[in-house]
């Protein structure tokens, strides 16, 4: 078994949104120092680090290279990790991520990210449809309350959605 870590969509805009009138990702601090923490530990277990960028049509604040479009400061790649464009909710969907993890011989995702309902949700799905075994870190992704649910219902509801694609683990119970 070889694991891999997956950084879904945990851009800079995503963070700033609230800044312009938005709302807050739920428990973003936490959100932050957990992932961080999850990446350390995939460093020194020499597991690849992939992130996943959303990415929109030049010309736009999030197309590739912008400022909102850059990976959050607090867990910037480090030289040899892997950056994966992507233009849809699924990462798998017209990118290089299935190549690239076939080439390093990964069977097994841990993901993390942000939106929890959209990208992480499609990801999850998508990595499990190809045959990879998956953990869906339950404290390193996130969301934002909707005008119906809070985010911390969105989360539990998507958890147990998921729980038939992955397995549901908290960051602390990882191995790399």
């Amino acid at each position: 078994m070889k694991k891999a870590l997956l950084i879904t969509d945990m851009q800079v805009m995503p963070f700033v949104w609230k800044d312009y009138g938005g709302k807050a990702i739920y428990q973003e601090e936490r959100l932050l120092e957990n992932t961080k923490r999850l990446i350390d530990k995939a460093r020194m277990g020499n597991s690849p680090v992939f992130y996943i960028m959303y990415t929109e049509p030049e010309g736009s604040l999030r197309s590739e290279n912008q400022p909102l479009w850059q990976v959050h400061p607090q867990i910037a790649p480090a030289e040899q990790d892997h950056v994966i464009i992507k233009y849809h909710a699924d990462s798998f969907l017209e990118s290089e991520l299935d190549t690239q993890l076939r080439d390093h011989g990964i069977d097994t995702l841990a993901i993390c990210g942000v939106q929890t309902e959209y990208c992480v949700d499609t990801t999850v799905k998508s990595a499990y449809s190809r045959g990879y075994q998956v953990e869906l870190v339950n404290d390193c992704h996130s969301t934002y309350d909707s005008d119906e649910l809070t985010a911390e219902q969105i989360i539990n509801h998507h958890h147990r959605i998921l729980a038939p694609f992955a397995a549901i683990v908290h960051s602390g119970d990882v191995r790399f």
